[in-house]
C-alpha cells in the first residue's frame, strides 16, 4: 500500500465508487482499543441533549426505537465506525447517566462550531461548546479518567485504560455552523471566506493539542455540501440563478469547498509538523455531493426534500422543527411528522441525514479505517 494513501485517505483516489462491505474487516489492518470524537451534530451522540434536553421522537426511531441523543432516525457515521471496529456506541462525555467511557468518549455537541462564537444557544442556535472547550474537556478527562480508575471496582470497567489514549482513534467532523453561522449574522461569501484562515488555524491548533496529549491516530472529516440543506437554503434570499442544476445553492457549495481545500492543506502540514501522528483526510463531500446528484441511482426517492418536517418545497419549516406537536380535540398529533420511508429520503429533517444516508456515506469511507493507523 503506497504510504502516502495510507496516511492521507481521501475519496477522490475511490472515485468508481465501489460497492463494498461494511463489516469489521475494514479495520483488520488497524486496531484501535477506544475513539474520541469530536464535532457537531453529524456525530453528537447525545451531548446537546445531555447539557440542554432531550432531543425528542421521532428521532431515534428506526433503530433505537426511542430518542437517543441523535439528530437523526438512527445511527450516525461515528456510530457505524464505532461498529466497524468492534466498539460499542460512544457515550456523550455530557450525558452522566448510563454512560460507559471505557472505550473512549464523544465531545462532539449539536451546533458546535471550531471557532467560539459570542452568541448563546437560545440566541443563535449554535453551542456554546467549540472545539477549544471540546479540548478541556478531553484534557480534563485524559487527567481525571485515570485518577478515578486507579480506585479500582466499577471505575475500571468504565473508564478507559491508560494505553488507550495512545492508540485510540480521534475523530473530527467540524465545520458546517462556522460557515452557516456567517450567513445567519448576515455576512457575504466573501466574507466568510475571510474567516477561513482564522477557523482552519484553531483546528489545527487543537489537534497539536491533542498531539500533546499522546493523540497519534486522527480521521478529519472535511465539510458537507451545506448549499444542498433545506436549512441553510430557506434561511437565506436566494435567486433562480444561485441554484445549480440539481437544485442545490452554487456559492454555499464552492464556500464548503474553499473550506475543505484549506482544511487538506492543514493536514498536510500537520503531517509534515507531528512526526509520529498517522492523518486521514476523509473526503466527506464527494459522497454526500453524490448523493444529492444521484439519490435515485443509490436507491432513495427524495434528496433535497426532508423526511421529518411541514410544509414547503422542502418539508422544512423554521418555526416547526422534526417532532413539533399539538393539541386538536384534548390529542396531541404530529405537525413536524416523518415521512412514511426515512430509509428511501437523503435528508432527515433538513439539516442533517437519515441513518439510510449516513450507511451509505460511512460504506465509502470504511475502506480508510484499514489505513489509518499507518503514517508515511
Amino acid at each position: 500500500m503506497n504510504p502516502i494513501i495510507s496516511s492521507l485517505f481521501t475519496l477522490s483516489l475511490l472515485s468508481s465508487f465501489l460497492s463494498l462491505s461494511t463489516s469489521s474487516t475494514h479495520a483488520q489492518q488497524c486496531h484501535f482499543p477506544a475513539i474520541f470524537n469530536f464535532g457537531d451534530s453529524n456525530s453528537d451522540t447525545g451531548g446537546l441533549s445531555a447539557a440542554f434536553g432531550q432531543a425528542g421522537p421521532p428521532h431515534g426511531s428506526s433503530f433505537f426505537g426511542s430518542p437517543a441523543g441523535r439528530y437523526c432516525d438512527g445511527r450516525l457515521v461515528i456510530d457505524f465506525i464505532a461498529e466497524c471496529l468492534g466498539l460499542p456506541y460512544l457515550s456523550a462525555f455530557l450525558d452522566s447517566v448510563g454512560s460507559n467511557f471505557s472505550h473512549g468518549a464523544n465531545f462532539a455537541t449539536a451546533g458546535s462550531p471550531i471557532r467560539a462564537l459570542n452568541s448563546t444557544l437560545r440566541q443563535s442556535g449554535f453551542s456554546p461548546f467549540s472545539l477549544d472547550v471540546q479540548f478541556v474537556q478531553f484534557y480534563n478527562f485524559h487527567n481525571r479518567s485515570q485518577t478515578v480508575r486507579s480506585r479500582g471496582g466499577v471505575y475500571k470497567t468504565m473508564l478507559p485504560e491508560a494505553d488507550s489514549f495512545s492508540q485510540a482513534l480521534y475523530t473530527f467532523d467540524m465545520g458546517q455552523n462556522d460557515l452557516t453561522a456567517g450567513y445567519f449574522a448576515n455576512k457575504t461569501v466573501e466574507q466568510v471566506e475571510t474567516e477561513v484562515p482564522e477557523i482552519i488555524s484553531q483546528f489545527k491548533n487543537a489537534i497539536k493539542n491533542i498531539y500533546g496529549q499522546g493523540g497519534r491516530y486522527f480521521w478529519i472529516h472535511n465539510t458537507g455540501p451545506i448549499g444542498c440543506l433545506a436549512y441553510v437554503i430557506e434561511w437565506f434570499p436566494v435567486k433562480a440563478s444561485d441554484f445549480d442544476a440539481h437544485g442545490c445553492v452554487s456559492s454555499l457549495n464552492h464556500l464548503a469547498q474553499q473550506f475543505n481545500h484549506a482544511l487538506k492543506q492543514a493536514v498536510i502540514e500537520l503531517r509534515a509538523s507531528l512526526a509520529e501522528a498517522a492523518i486521514s483526510y476523509v473526503d466527506v463531500y464527494s459522497v454526500k455531493h453524490e448523493l444529492f446528484l444521484h439519490a435515485q441511482g443509490h436507491g432513495f426517492k427524495r434528496s433535497l426534500i426532508s423526511c421529518c418536517g411541514h410544509g414547503g418545497k422542502y418539508n422544512y419549516n423554521k418555526g416547526i422543527g422534526c417532532g413539533m406537536k399539538k393539541t386538536v380535540k384534548g390529542k396531541e398529533i404530529y405537525i413536524g411528522k416523518p415521512c412514511y420511508e426515512p430509509g428511501k429520503a437523503v435528508v432527515w429533517d433538513g439539516v442533517h441525514f437519515t441513518q439510510a444516508a449516513n450507511k451509505f456515506i460511512f460504506d465509502k469511507i470504511a475502506p480508510g479505517l484499514s489505513m489509518a493507523c499507518h503514517r508515511q
